[in-house]
Formats: C-alpha cells, sequence, structure tokens
C-alpha cells in the first residue's frame, strides 16, 4: 500500500532562494518539452511512421544550452517530463481532458516532486534531508512507521508563503476484512446545507464556511481590485485574500477529517450515493454551496479511512430513486419537486422527512447490494 505524510517545512532564506530555483527549473522545463513536442509533431504530422521514429525530448537535452538546469535536484527534472507524458496519455485517452498547458509562474501551483535513491531523502529528529538541498527543518506532528519506506516526496509552496512536503511510503499491510453486521451500517444522503444526514436522522451540521467568510472576502478582495498592478500594495493585499481562502479551506479540511473518523469508528460499512457533483452545481445553479460541502473530499477521506481498517464504502446508482420512495410502504412519489423538503406519502399518508428518509432508502440498497 501507498500512503502519504503531510508536513510544514521552515527553510531558511537560502533554502528558499534554491527551492525558487527549483520551482523555476521545472516549470521551464516543462514547457521547453512541451513546446519541442508541438513542434516536432507540426513538423511530421503529414508522415505518422517519421512521427513515430522522432525522439522525445528529456531534461538532459537542454543542461548544454542551459547550464543553470545543473543547479537543481536532477530527478525534480525528470518527473516534469513523466507528468507531461502523463498528461498527453490523459489527453489522448480522453479528448474532454484537453491538450496540456503550459505552466505560468503566477498562476499555476508551485511544486516539485523528487525521488528516494540510495537513501538521499532522510528524516533525522525534526529536519528532512532533501536533494541539493540538505535538512530543512520540519513540523513533524506524526512519526512515521519504520516499516515504512520512503518512496519520493513533493515539496509545495502556499500562496500564503508556506512550504509543505508530502512524503509518499510504501508499505505491506495485512488487513483483515470485517465480518459485517446489519446494525452496523449506516446510509448518508447529501444535505445541501447540513453536508448528510444519515440512517440515525443525525446531521452533520455542516458550518459552511466559505458562506460564512463571503462578507471578508468581498471586502479584501474590493481593496485588490483598487490597488495597481505591480505594486507592492497589491503584492501585499494578494496574500491577505490567499490568507482568507487557505483559513476557510483548513476549516472545511478539519471539520471533514473529524466527521468521516466518527463514521469509521461507528459503522463498519458506510452507503452513500455515486453523485456527480460537477453536474449538480452546473445544472441546479448550487455551484457556491456544491463546493463549499466538498463532497468529493469528504467520501475521498472516508473510502480511505475505511479501507485501512477493513471496512467498507458502498456506493449505490445515482438514479436510484432515494428520496421519492416511500420507506414505509415502498411507493414512489412522481411528483416529488426539490424544494419540498418534506410531503406527505399518497398510499399510506405517513408525513416523510426528505433526507431522513432518502437516507434510509441508501441504506437498505446498500443492504441489499451487500447481501444482508
Amino acid at each position: 500500500m501507498n500512503k502519504a505524510y503531510n508536513f510544514r517545512l521552515y527553510p531558511t532564506k537560502e533554502q528558499e532562494v534554491l527551492l525558487a530555483k527549483t520551482f523555476g527549473c521545472v516549470r521551464f522545463v516543462y514547457n521547453k518539452m512541451l513546446e519541442d513536442r508541438i513542434e516536432i509533431y507540426e513538423k511530421f504530422k503529414d508522415d505518422l511512421e517519421e512521427l513515430k521514429r522522432q525522439k522525445q525530448p528529456t531534461p538532459a537535452n537542454y543542461k548544454t544550452e542551459y547550464e543553470w538546469l545543473k543547479e537543481v535536484d536532477s530527478l525534480a527534472l525528470a518527473n516534469a517530463q513523466m507528468n507531461l507524458q502523463t498528461a498527453y496519455n490523459n489527453f489522448f485517452r480522453d479528448k474532454s481532458v484537453g491538450f496540456p498547458k503550459f505552466k505560468a509562474k503566477h498562476r499555476d501551483k508551485n511544486s516539485y516532486t523528487t525521488n528516494n535513491v540510495n537513501n538521499n531523502i532522510r528524516i533525522e529528529d525534526s529536519k528532512i534531508k532533501l536533494p541539493k538541498i540538505g535538512f530543512i527543518k520540519m513540523k513533524r506532528h506524526r512519526e512515521i512507521p519504520s516499516h515504512q519506506i520512503i518512496k519520493s516526496c513533493t515539496i509545495s509552496k502556499s500562496p500564503t508563503g508556506n512550504y509543505f512536503v508530502s512524503i509518499l511510503v510504501e508499505f505491506v499491510q495485512n488487513v483483515q476484512t470485517i465480518s459485517l453486521k446489519k446494525e452496523n451500517v449506516v446510509g448518508l444522503d447529501f444535505d445541501m446545507k447540513n453536508l448528510y444526514t444519515d440512517s440515525q436522522c443525525i446531521r452533520a451540521d455542516y458550518p459552511r464556511f466559505y458562506r460564512r467568510a463571503l462578507e471578508k472576502l468581498a471586502r479584501e478582495q474590493r481593496k485588490l481590485s483598487h490597488c495597481v498592478k505591480g505594486s507592492n500594495n497589491r503584492r501585499k493585499q494578494k496574500l491577505k485574500v490567499a490568507k482568507v481562502h487557505e483559513e476557510v479551506a483548513n476549516c472545511r479540511k478539519d471539520f471533514l477529517h473529524k466527521k468521516s473518523r466518527e463514521l469509521v469508528n461507528s459503522y463498519d460499512a458506510v452507503v452513500i450515493e455515486d453523485l456527480n457533483m460537477k453536474a449538480m452545481s452546473q445544472c441546479l445553479n448550487f455551484g457556491k454551496s456544491v463546493n463549499d460541502n466538498a463532497w468529493g473530499m469528504f467520501t475521498t477521506f472516508l473510502k480511505y479511512k475505511l479501507e485501512n481498517e477493513g471496512k467498507l464504502l458502498v456506493r449505490i446508482d445515482k438514479w436510484f430513486p432515494s428520496s421519492k420512495t416511500c420507506h414505509y410502504c415502498g411507493d414512489i412519489n412522481k411528483d416529488l419537486q426539490l424544494s419540498d423538503r418534506e410531503w406527505t406519502c399518497p398510499s399510506c399518508r405517513c408525513i416523510i422527512d426528505r433526507d431522513y428518509n432518502a437516507s434510509k432508502n441508501i441504506r437498505d440498497e446498500g443492504l441489499r447490494l451487500l447481501g444482508l
């Protein structure tokens, strides 16, 4: 299995300069290789056989002309080549992904990946050693078990100027699948306001961090729009806007981690609908609410935490009529509207809470798929 650990870095001024050089060289090599590949294609696009025989550019091709590329980690440049190849493969697999784009200094994220070769990446006390950089001070808030082998590291810089390292480790884990019991299965229905409602009628009560920060964000962005481009004041104001966004993202991630951990500790299987959140945000004009909830991030957290303990995340078909089906009699209310949060079943006359009823039906469908 693979697992990543994320830590905060505190580089010195000299190390910050070398990290900035590495970010820039990785971006330069990526753009240069993309430019050359496009040029080769335009030259030989009418002769496919000759096009296949052409050698694709590598970072080594540019080190003679641009000697400053030798100052940074060569494995970081090699990973840039792999990232470009992945972008090409994704494009030819699915054209809707889009053709690889050139990286921009002030648009794309500053990051690079390097690999562990001959123990050139290692952790000692509260520091981590990186190729070409040396030992960097690190906030080691958790331990990496000794049996887990470091494979690679991704160093990144946030828009607020903070540095992080994501350490990818590889290990063998023998996880025994837990024997499922019917009473230890819960269903979750996506709730635009509360994040989710479960089949025990417990709601997540999501604080909606982005909505709460909208007024402050609008004020800071309004100040930014009045600043002169290229000025020092504009640079400072951009940092203030980035800090507001980072605070919202951190609060959201912390809340989702805690809620997913509560569910994993309480149940052996969690049943959810396989929803298309992107389509929901576009078609129903719920963009801000859907993105603020981060349902996709929540299900990702839920999935890997359940798998680590031998438990299951079950996805049911998104077209399953969970909201329209009465949990008590099974009748389907075809006239139910999205605005109806509570409705009365035409057959059994039960008064039904929309989200609680849907979560019960999702749980029952999950039990059927599990054979329980």
